[in-house]
């Protein structure tokens, strides 16, 4: 896959692995964006850090049906069409799910996976006028194994698996590749609250993400082979994971205590 003249949407593109990706994309030729997000300001910093791009920016919550709708509207007047779709924008709100507000549960459904549903349905008759159309949804490595005290956001990025595995076999034959990345923890600034250490970078996640593109994969996963172990672990065996794990609840809890970005 070229990127020279693709029109490419991202939400989340203003910060961490969302803006990594920009400036991936960027890199090898990419120079026309719609960066979708609710900080007007850090979306249009983007223009002075990548100044051969055009962007054009979609201020609103994606979490919100009318500003989605308002957002592609806008698109299609600008554009006409659409090439590439990725779905990055997300939120977390961490601890034990006693402990966690009605509203940051809500709320990460709706930026999470509720969002990415609505923006893609919205999006698809845009992508279906370009010949070499794609949509990248970004979940997480707790959308492959939930943790404790990552309840609600496992869920929200599992299902985001689960949606992107349904279109894509939903969309066979009809030039819309559908591919989902799976980063683990990232030291972006969704990280700053949590308690961790060696994390990737935001550039190696963008790489990786950007080669799965070029490469036509479904699904670029990280970790390493600590993460594919675990997953096949969890597929055959999850009781074991499960006692592997318990040794490190205590460690799990502090890392979790205090990890919110909304």
């Amino acid at each position: 896959m070229s990127f020279e003249n693709k029109k490419i949407l991202i939400t989340g593109g203003s910060s961490g692995i969302g803006k990594a990706i920009v400036s991936e994309l960027y890199r090898r030729g990419a120079r026309q964006f719609a960066v979708m997000g609710r900080d007007l300001k850090k979306m249009q910093a983007l223009g002075s850090e990548f100044p051969e791009a055009k962007f054009f920016y979609l201020p609103g919550d994606v979490a919100k049906s009318e500003v989605i709708e308002k957002a592609i509207g806008k698109l299609r007047k600008e554009w006409g069409g659409l090439d590439i779709l990725i779905n990055n924008a997300g939120v977390v709100s961490a601890g034990a799910l006693e402990e966690i507000s009605d509203e940051d549960i809500i709320a990460q459904q709706n930026t999470n996976i509720t969002g990415p549903i609505l923006l893609t349905k919205h999006a698809l008759p845009l992508l279906r006028q370009s010949s070499d159309a794609a949509i990248m949804n970004v979940s997480s490595g707790l959308g492959l194994i939930g943790m404790a005290f990552y309840a609600p956001y496992a869920a929200s990025k599992a299902a985001l698996r689960q949606f992107s595995e349904a279109l894509r076999r939903e969309l066979i034959g009809q030039g819309i590749h559908v591919m989902t990345v799976y980063p683990t923890a990232t030291d972006t600034p969704m990280m700053k609250t949590a308690n961790t250490t060696g994390m990737d970078t935001p550039e190696q996640v963008a790489n990786r993400a950007v080669d799965g593109l070029v490469n036509r994969e479904i699904d670029v996963i990280m970790g390493g082979e600590r993460m594919l172990k675990n997953r096949k672990l969890n597929f055959e065996d999850p009781l074991q994971l499960d006692e592997i794990l318990k040794a490190n609840y205590e460690a799990m809890a502090k890392r979790a205590s205090g990890h919110r970005s909304m």
